[in-house]
């Protein structure tokens, strides 16, 4: 029969060699300079859950009191259709007051017989842009705890914006570096890896598209 342990001897447990490393990285931690301990993430893939987890972090930073802003591209938003139900509760967050910033940029990819338009006007251009200018800014002057840029990786994929601007966003950041990054989108590009500290890939193994299961509110948008 298995011996019962007591919470207090599971603590115990783990053996004198893993404390001593566990308080040490612990000390080292807290004595680094304050722009450190922020670091820029990277979700990407073709995977499903790319936003789906910057917005849990946005949640997550939420929930302990402090602030977040996302800077959206080429997610449009024309005022009466809405794609993306997070945006909702983001609203209602913001009305009952939690430090939360939403910036949907982009025009409407949707056409009216529900197929989707892949090719760029100069309109997209332009929000393209937009979005830069307002991730620059907040960069600069936000006072915030964790700046997602959603699909800014991917804005480069389809050659809305180039992979310098990416790079020149990171710079900027490491400038004012006082918060954490999140970047999102489809593929890496030369160059980016050694510039984030973190980097998830969301990579599909089966998709239920696949067989025909459409895109269902509340689970894909």
């Amino acid at each position: 029969m298995k011996k019962k342990v007591t919470i207090e001897e599971a603590k115990k447990a783990g053996g004198k060699k893993y404390r001593e490393m566990v308080q040490k990285v612990q000390k080292e931690y807290k004595s680094l300079p304050e722009e450190k301990k922020h670091q820029i993430h990277v979700y990407y893939g073709y995977g499903k859950g790319k936003t789906t987890a910057a917005m849990g972090l946005v949640m997550r930073i939420l929930g302990v009191g402090k602030s977040a802003a996302i800077v959206q591209f080429d997610k449009g938003y024309d005022r009466v259709l809405e794609h993306y139900g997070e945006r909702n509760l983001i609203r209602k967050l913001q009305e009952i007051g939690y430090p939360v910033e939403l910036y949907a940029t982009g025009c409407e990819r949707m056409n009216e017989d529900g197929t989707f338009r892949f090719k760029n006007a100069d309109e997209d251009f332009a929000e393209a842009k937009r979005a830069l200018e307002i991730s620059r800014e907040r960069i600069i002057n936000g006072k915030l705890d964790l700046l997602v840029l959603d699909e800014i990786i991917a804005a480069t994929t389809y050659h809305l914006i180039e992979e310098k601007d990416v790079f020149d966003i990171i710079d900027l950041y490491n400038n004012n570096r006082r918060f954490e990054l999140v970047m999102t989108g489809h593929k890496l590009f030369p160059g980016l890896e050694e510039k984030v500290g973190l980097i998830t890939e969301m990579r599909k193994v089966k998709h239920y598209f696949d067989e025909g299961i459409q895109g269902r509110e509340g689970i894909e948008y």
